[in-house]
């Protein structure tokens, strides 16, 4: 199969123009698009991001339309940002060039009434990861659909210890519990109450004193971790900053002093925003609570929606309710070491069996109707 694989190439912090690595799509999407099927499938890299820094816009989305012309793919498959194509750029594609359009939209459990009912009726198909969204996409008249998942990337995610991960002999480990991500919300809190019951918890990434770390270490972590959290909470949390968007739009930044310059949203944008940030509040599953697994590493994160569907919870990873409860279970796993490294070992299989993005991108291929 030919597939033209458009997706952003890089990660970016705290502005547009601030590189801090290769992105999450470029790691997992790109990467097993490359290599499943044992690498016979020929994937063409469209990175928009890169192309539009190079020659702008406008001249990117004319290069994707002469890049399809010239390559005819079967798929072309997107996973958008934000607005970086123009509607009849896709549209075109899809209703003219005889390649399949396809987008896998991530964050449909808070942006689908803002972004994503906008955008699907452009594709050929589209892929959502939130349990509710199939059925909003059905009542705006767009049936092709699919209901996908986040998974771990198994030619990237792998145990870095030396020792098997099905043997008997005691583990060696270097963190007791770890945690990977922002400080959002009231993540802080949460790893402070952690701290104040005696548990020796060490976070990584932007805003915590270890700072942010590359995908091989952070693989590495997953694996000689006692226990990983995984802390669902929304990003969007109820913080000034976080209610501030509600009512201002950031409409550039004042010279010298490199302040924000805002303006009132409009009273209908305010309605629209409030409903959005509302239904943010229902949490997500995230690619972490497959890719700790995958690693081989304990997980115990908070639930997400439908997140029992995909691990049994004591089984193969292990769920908390809330802070409480979350002290408590750390404490009984570190006394408890062959039922933690039991369930590490069941979460590590049931990943390698169902949830890998191989598997994921297989099943999106035969509803659509490629041959994979």
């Amino acid at each position: 199969m030919k597939i033209l694989y458009v997706g952003m190439k890089y990660s970016y912090y705290g502005s547009s123009t601030s590189r801090v690595g290769l992105s999450f799509e470029h790691y997992n999407f790109y990467d097993s698009l490359m290599k499943m099927n044992r690498g016979e499938h020929r994937v063409i890299y469209f990175p928009y991001d890169e192309v539009m820094r190079e020659i702008g816009k406008e001249a990117m989305n004319q290069r994707l339309l002469d890049v399809v012309a010239k390559e005819k793919p079967d798929l072309c498959f997107f996973i958008l940002y934000t607005e970086e194509f123009y509607p009849e750029t896709i549209q075109k594609i899809t209703e003219k060039s005889g390649t399949i359009t396809f987008n896998w939209f991530a964050d449909d459990h808070w942006r689908f009434d803002g972004y994503s009912r906008y955008w699907a009726p452009l594709f050929r198909w589209v892929g959502t990861t939130d349990s509710l969204a199939v059925e909003k996409y059905h009542k705006i008249g767009f049936k092709n659909v699919i209901k996908t998942q986040w998974a771990c990337n198994h030619f990237l995610y792998k145990s870095q210890t030396n020792q098997r991960l099905d043997s008997d002999s005691p583990k060696k480990y270097n963190y007791d519990v770890s945690f990977i991500g922002q400080p959002h919300g009231d993540r802080k809190q949460i790893v402070q109450r952690v701290r104040e019951a005696g548990i020796d918890i060490q976070c990584f990434g932007s805003g915590w004193p270890n700072g942010r770390i590359n995908q091989e270490k952070m693989i590495k972590i997953f694996s000689v971790s006692k226990i990983n959290l995984n802390l669902t909470k929304s990003s969007s949390a109820w913080t000034l900053y976080g209610i501030g968007h509600l009512f201002l739009k950031r409409v550039g930044t004042i010279p010298l002093i490199n302040f924000p310059m805002v303006l009132p949203q409009k009273p209908k944008d305010v309605l629209s925003n409030i409903k959005i940030f509302l239904i943010s509040q229902r949490e997500q599953i995230k690619g972490r609570n497959f890719e700790i697994p995958g690693c081989g590493g304990f997980l115990l994160t908070g639930d997400a929606d439908n997140l029992r569907d995909y691990y049994q919870d004591g089984k193969e990873i292990v769920i908390f309710t809330d802070t409480d409860d979350l002290i408590n279970k750390i404490k009984y796993y570190f006394t408890h070491n062959k039922e933690r490294e039991k369930i590490a070992q069941a979460g590590y299989q049931r990943t390698l069996r169902d949830h890998t993005y191989e598997k994921r991108f297989s099943e999106i291929f035969k509803v659509i109707g490629l041959k994979d």
